[in-house]
């Protein structure tokens, strides 16, 4: 179970940093939403991982011992949803705002081939 939960952080680690690379906004997006479930499956990994048990578990009626499930990666994950969901939407509004202005979803602002027109002339 480790190995198939740190294979898969391991593939969307490198398919966000290969999309954060990217040079389109919508791949910057996508590249730092794949991150971001990165980050959750590695808290949430931090908690125990254990198949086809309940949460809680009690070792026999005479003892009032439980095991329960670690609850505290459980709510950084859920916290760092809602975080990631958020900055999601303000960098969706952000790329909207320098399509507008800009005319094109390059991270630079201008289309590949296109004269930098913010360089002085040659001399």
């Amino acid at each position: 179970m480790e190995f198939a939960i740190a294979s898969g952080i391991g593939v969307l680690v490198a398919a966000g940093v290969y999309l954060l690379l990217r040079a389109r906004t919508f791949d910057v997006i996508l590249g730092l939403t794949l991150l971001s479930y990165a980050t959750n499956l590695l808290i949430f990994s931090s908690g125990r991982l254990v198949v086809g048990k309940p949460p809680v578990l009690r070792h026999g009626v005479e003892t009032t011992a439980a095991y329960y499930a670690d609850p505290l990666p459980q709510a950084l994950v859920l916290t760092a949803i809602v975080i990631a969901f958020a900055m999601t939407a303000v960098v969706v509004v952000v790329a909207m705002r320098n399509h507008a202005d800009l005319h094109s979803d390059h991270v630079d602002g201008r289309e590949p081939g296109q004269a930098d027109n913010s360089a002085p002339p040659p001399a």
